[in-house]
């Protein structure tokens, strides 16, 4: 089984996530903001992966701290979950539209961190969401987990919409890019490591 369980506990969150790569699109989620609740709802039902997650964080100041931190550990999550990444597909890449918003995700299991974000989001909020920490998120992830990710929102005109599909994008590039190929022996790499 492809799992973690992480926990974070400092001054400003207290984290519980449990991740299950080889999932179904399960999920238990309470990070005590609803919009961001809503779009880690869509990577994992997209992405095929049972979450659970149960964050309490300063939310009295914002956003900004349980969303990075959750960030964070999900990058964890998914890095002790892939273990030595032996037989994985390492790459993966996803075209998500939701109505008028067109997203694309693409992602590299390189063992290198990069996040190249393109998004014009705003600096606005939905509900108690900050759009700003949705680039936040993803760095954080991405730094975590060791991976080269790529998100580009390539048309869109609602925001809700556009950060949606951003979400649900990356959940289906992540599916694709942790499948294992039985033709694949050791790791997907020259070097030998990833």
């Amino acid at each position: 089984m492809r799992t973690a369980s992480i926990e974070r506990n400092t001054k400003e969150t207290k984290i519980h996530l449990e991740l299950n790569l080889d999932g179904s699109g399960i999920y238990e989620i309470d990070t005590g903001i609803g919009f961001f609740d809503h779009m880690l709802t869509q990577i994992a039902r997209h992405g095929l992966l049972d979450l659970k997650l149960r964050a309490v964080g300063d939310l009295e100041i914002d956003s900004h701290h349980t969303v990075e931190d959750i960030g964070i550990v999900l990058g964890q999550a998914i890095k002790k979950a892939l273990g030595e990444k032996q037989g994985i597909t390492r790459y993966g890449n996803a075209y998500v539209p939701m109505d008028e918003a067109l997203a694309l995700a693409v992602i590299d299991l390189s063992g290198r961190s990069f996040l190249r974000f393109q998004a014009e989001l705003g600096k606005g909020h939905l509900n108690n969401f900050d759009l700003e920490m949705v680039e936040e998120f993803f760095r954080a992830v991405a730094s975590q987990a060791e991976m080269n990710l790529h998100l580009h929102l390539i048309d869109g005109a609602n925001t809700h919409h556009c950060a949606e599909a951003i979400f649900k994008a990356f959940g289906r590039a992540l599916a694709m890019a942790v499948k294992l190929d039985e033709r694949i022996t050791g790791v997907p790499s020259t070097k030998g490591i990833l």
